[in-house]
């Protein structure tokens, strides 16, 4: 489907992201050329549409002093893993949750969640806290905290210019 000028302009927009004020899409508008309502009705159509599949965010932890970053990695028989993903994200500290595919024999782990901290003290309790909370105590995990940090940025669909 063929984009307007308009929108290919909100697109490449988004790919720089939304400014951090109390109506951002006003904002995005003005540096576009676009009214705020003409944003928000766009980006409605797109998401409607599947132009667009979500609007999400991406956080730089590390700038905001979450330095204890850690993937937790879970064994979780195949017909538990759907629910205990679900028990998972109720949790607040529970950043994002997903089921992978098994690589045995080296790597048994279906479940992923992560959890970020500012001490890797809390966060071992947290993951500690969510184990026994959903009767986990014994299931075979890891927790792998992070070493090194990558590019973080959301989606580019456009120049980003």
């Amino acid at each position: 489907m063929a984009l307007s000028e308009d929108r290919r302009r909100l697109v490449a927009a988004l790919g720089r992201g939304l400014p951090l004020t109390r109506r951002p899409y006003r904002d995005l508008g003005r540096d576009i050329g676009i009214a705020e309502e003409a944003v928000i009705a766009a980006l409605g159509e797109m998401l409607d549409d599947g132009l667009l599949k979500r609007l999400g965010i991406v956080v730089h932890h590390h700038q905001l002093g979450y330095r204890a970053n850690a993937m937790v990695v879970w064994d979780i028989p195949d017909d538990a893993v759907a629910e205990v993903g679900r028990r998972f994200s109720e949790f607040d500290f529970v950043t994002l949750c997903y089921r992978r595919q098994r690589r045995p024999p080296e790597w048994p782990y279906n479940l992923f969640c992560m959890v970020h901290g500012r001490q890797r003290t809390r966060v071992l309790a947290q993951v500690e806290e969510l184990a026994a909370a959903c009767g986990l105590a014994d299931a075979p995990h890891q927790v792998l905290f992070s070493s090194r940090r990558f590019k973080q940025r959301g989606a580019i669909y456009g120049d980003p210019g």
